[in-house]
């Protein structure tokens, strides 16, 4: 077992390490290493620890990669001398659980959706960053657990860590300030990314964005625009849970279904025209 295993796993999370930890859990017959064998691998291919060596470890490393890629468990049964021609002859079980980087959301606005968002996805997991422009603008905030950044988006942005893990909601008081948000989002690789607004704000986002060659129209159908699942809602309460729905559906899989931006529900366009208006 790797030294220090907790430690060691704790580690990866903190600095933001794909990683997969793989355990050996059944032996039978003569095996080289014994149920409790544990390997630390991570996304890099670099491992720790040892699950008996040879090829079943050079497969249990693939494998560990995959379930890492997939961010899904796996248990693999591998008969030594059939997969690996190792003469020990037995067969061992290695279960390999992804140990994933900490999600990070990044909500640019701080208004009264923004507000209420952070609120929401507190109860979320999700390393929670707020940032806005405004001086005084998180005055009698109780969020403890965020970063609160009063600053622009071009001071901001270059200082923030962006990865497979990074998610962003833009939801300032201004279209001006949310569309130079998008281009520098849509310049760096994230998870998710969305963009409050109406349905002609969207249209004229996605026009303004390819006629000046800002993204590609596939990259713009990746963004999450207008923003949340479409629930009728009409507070910046309901507003943001419908945002954080649809972080939790992107984050588990989930297949919501994406809204026609060419054919919004009237009741979807008002909760987006009223939105922009309340943030």
């Amino acid at each position: 077992m790797p030294r220090d295993l907790p430690g060691q796993l704790a580690e990866l999370r903190a600095a933001n390490v794909d990683a997969a930890l793989c355990m050996v859990v059944r032996t039978e017959g003569s095996t080289p290493a014994k149920a409790g064998a544990s390997m630390v691998v991570r996304a890099d291919g670099v491992s720790s620890g040892t699950v008996g060596g040879g090829a079943l470890e050079l497969a249990v490393i693939a494998q560990a990669l995959q379930a890492i890629a997939d961010d899904r468990p796996l248990l693999w049964e591998h008969r030594l001398v059939r997969d690996h021609a190792m003469c020990c002859g037995g067969t061992v079980q290695v279960f390999i659980r992804p140990i994933a980087a900490v999600d990070r959301l990044y909500i640019f606005g701080a208004g009264h959706v923004g507000a209420a968002l952070a609120t929401v996805c507190s109860l979320l997991p999700f390393e929670l960053t707020i940032i806005d422009d405004r001086p005084g603008i998180f005055e009698g905030w109780q969020a403890s657990d965020a970063t609160l950044i009063v600053a622009g988006p071009e001071e901001t942005i270059p200082t923030l860590w962006w990865d497979r893990h990074t998610h962003v909601v833009i939801t300032t008081h201004s279209h001006a300030l949310d569309r130079a948000i998008l281009r520098r989002a849509l310049e760096r690789p994230h998870a998710y990314c969305g963009m409050i607004g109406s349905r002609r704000k969207v249209a004229v986002t996605r026009r303004l964005f390819l006629e000046q060659r800002w993204a590609t129209a596939e990259q713009l159908d990746r963004v999450d625009m207008p923003i949340g699942l479409d629930l009728g809602a009409t507070t910046p309460g309901e507003i943001a849970v419908s945002i954080a729905a649809r972080l939790v559906a992107h984050r588990r899989g989930a297949d919501t279904g994406r809204r026609n931006h060419d054919a919004t529900a009237t009741i979807s366009e008002f909760t987006n025209l009223k939105c922009e208006a309340i943030r």
